[in-house]
């Protein structure tokens, strides 16, 4: 089991060309809107009694929630945040966290490149926010481009078609928090994404019209 200590601590999600893509967007930002906990404050130590006691508490919660197998656990305490999962899962040095469910196929995208891909999405307690499943499409966004958060770009540009992955975003690489960007909280995200296809994309100029057409 690896467990993994945070201080609590940021980018909103930008929608490119097509509108109905902004709904998406939102939703993959809105798991930050849960209660917050302050990076600048100083964190109380724990024993071990009151870790047992968090963690089954947030279990009890995800299983409540239905929360899918081999979900990651949130122990929440003052003003620290410990994230609790099997060994199936890998961190990297920036504190994203992430496990292959099934390996791809493939080239990994690159900048520039439109990738197509379904995911689900939960907060911290297991609970189901979007889904473009329950959507009936999947997403297209085109890498490169600050159309998503650097926590969901970073888990899924080494990603290959047909592979699985669950992402775990810190907030540090998360969307921004705060009145300007309406979201209040800092909170872990959790994505189950699916990538189904990469398209190579290029400019088209017509007229005084140009647009990016992907294939």
């Amino acid at each position: 089991m690896i467990e993994i200590a945070y201080a609590s601590s940021r980018y909103l999600l930008q929608s490119e060309d097509d509108p109905n893509r902004r709904l998406f967007l939102f939703l993959l930002a809105a798991s930050g809107m849960f209660p917050t906990l302050s990076s600048a404050a100083k964190t109380k130590s724990k024993n071990p009694y009151d870790e047992r006691r968090l963690l089954g508490q947030n279990k009890r919660i995800q299983k409540e929630n239905k929360a899918p197998q081999d979900f990651p656990n949130f122990i929440r305490e003052g003003f620290e945040v410990k994230v609790v999962t099997s060994d199936n899962y890998i961190k990297r040095d920036n504190g994203l966290i992430y496990w292959d469910i099934e390996v791809g196929k493939g080239d990994c995208p690159k900048a520039g490149q439109q990738v197509t891909f379904h995911y689900i999405g939960y907060n911290e307690s297991g609970r189901r926010i979007d889904s473009t499943y329950l959507q009936g499409f999947p997403a297209r966004i085109r890498l490169g481009t600050n159309a998503l958060v650097p926590g969901f770009e970073e888990g899924i540009k080494d990603m290959r078609p047909g592979g699985k992955r669950r992402i775990i975003i810190p907030p540090e690489l998360g969307p921004p928090v705060g009145p300007s960007t309406f979201f209040s909280s800092k909170q872990f995200e959790v994505f189950d994404v699916e990538l189904v296809s990469i398209q190579n994309c290029q400019r088209r100029t017509i007229g005084f019209y140009s647009d990016v057409v992907c294939n």
